[in-house]
């Protein structure tokens, strides 16, 4: 299937899902920084997920019902500009390229969604996503409300295009997991480069360059999200990102990093020793939550509910703490007055996708949702110990998660992660190496 086709049948099934009416999908806004730079652009997941276009200041238009359309909205094409910012396709050779029923200057968007909306009983959006934009939808479904002698309806409904939508990204085909297993073999380049680089005395953003750097080499350009480089104690804040602190011997390291590639993210937690070589209690400490990661990773299996890999991980977890001495009493005992929430107090995983945390239910109907082939989700029980006159002095300070992307297939699961070091003795080995 080409590209185009991919995105054609995608279109196609949103359609499906709607039955009738009219979505509009616009892409996410260009933030200013500061003065007049702006940050990276970055697409929005779900536009690019429809089109495959990533420009700025476009919008999808989808219809559904007797007569479907797909119409891009985008900027005009403009050589001057493109001497200064690059190229930009503009409406004719975006609707020849990207297999568009039709497309248009973003400078006529309003006129021709007067147009568009009138007599659709459904009006789709991102309700709620963006002030500016649920006031500008209102305006415009007024508008056309006031055509109504004319003969001209109004849409009568207005829905959140994300439910159908979050439903179709949640199950990844062929192509998004071989970008997924793209995304997670550089990222995992990326964390054994840092292992091989890490020693004391260096800082924590000195590592965070080099997860960079590899990922950057590999044609994947930026993070999917903000790196966490967090050396001792800083490791005891989930998401610490000052990453500039000097890392000591003696000391764990936690890096929380995944690159971007093609779209698609990658998530992956390793913790290691500064110094290559784990202690006597940071090796108890980390086999309890490797052992908690490999009962959840063993949980994520088809018809196995959501929540089956978070209550395999605690049950590991609460017996590992009763023995650490964290927690006092059975492990039953743990976890119904969850005391283990002093040490553990996050949930084992989140889907996975175009974005980090990504999109789709948890829940259906109020009950877990069974997991099915093409889910891809996170595995990442950890243990966080902060000094207190109830824990023992050489546990303090104390921060080890252990991170995986896991694709559910039909047969079970595969650890897209795998490659990264995460046994004592891989990780061991690969920082004696160097």
């Amino acid at each position: 299937m080409t590209d185009t086709a991919r995105y054609t049948a995608r279109r196609k099934q949103l359609q499906a899902l709607m039955q009738q009416g009219i979505a509009i999908i616009p892409s996410a806004p260009e933030v200013v920084r500061n003065g007049d730079a702006h940050y990276d652009y970055r697409h929005d997941s779900s536009l690019y997920y429809l089109t495959g276009f990533s420009e700025p200041e476009a919008v999808l238009v989808v219809i559904a019902g007797e007569m479907p359309q797909s119409i891009l909205f985008c900027r005009d094409k403009n050589p001057e500009r493109e001497v200064w910012d690059g190229f930009r396709y503009g409406p004719e050779a975006a609707h020849a390229h990207f297999g568009l029923d039709a497309a248009y200057s973003m400078a006529i968007l309003d006129d021709k969604l007067l147009e568009l909306m009138s007599n659709q009983a459904t009006l789709y959006y991102p309700l709620g996503a963006d002030v500016q934009w649920d006031a500008r939808v209102i305006r415009l479904r007024e508008a056309v409300k006031a055509k109504a002698r004319n003969g001209v309806r109004a849409p009568s409904e207005i829905r959140d295009v994300r439910e159908p939508l979050n439903e179709m990204r949640l199950f990844k085909d062929g192509h998004e997991q071989t970008l997924m297993q793209r995304a997670a073999t550089i990222s995992c380049e990326a964390h054994r480069r840092a292992m091989r680089f890490t020693r004391p005395g260096q800082f924590e953003y000195q590592v965070e360059a080099e997860l960079l750097h590899e990922f950057c080499r590999h044609g994947a350009r930026h993070p999917a999200y903000t790196s966490i480089v967090a050396g001792g104690v800083n490791a005891c804040t989930l998401h610490y990102v000052g990453n500039d602190a000097r890392l000591n011997d003696g000391d764990l390291l936690l890096i929380d990093a995944g690159c971007e590639f093609a779209g698609y993210a990658a998530d992956i937690t390793r913790t290691f020793p500064v110094n290559g070589k784990f202690s006597a209690p940071q090796r108890d400490v980390y086999e309890v939550v490797l052992a908690a990661q490999a009962a959840a990773i063993d949980a994520v299996q088809p018809g196995r509910l959501w929540n089956a890999p978070h209550e395999a991980a605690l049950r590991v977890l609460a017996q590992g703490f009763v023995d650490l001495k964290l927690c006092q009493g059975s492990v039953e005992g743990v976890l119904e007055s969850e005391s283990y929430k002093q040490f553990y107090m996050h949930r084992t995983g989140h889907w996975l996708g175009m974005d980090v945390h990504d999109v789709g239910e948890y829940k259906v109907a109020d009950q877990w949702r069974p997991l099915q082939a093409g889910m891809v989700l996170t595995v990442e029980p950890g243990c966080y110990i902060r000094p207190s006159d109830k824990v023992p002095r050489a546990l303090w300070n104390i921060g080890i998660r252990i991170e995986d992307d896991v694709l559910v297939t039909a047969q079970g699961n595969a650890v897209l992660t795998q490659a990264a070091p995460k046994t004592i003795s891989e990780i061991e080995e690969v920082m004696r190496h160097e």
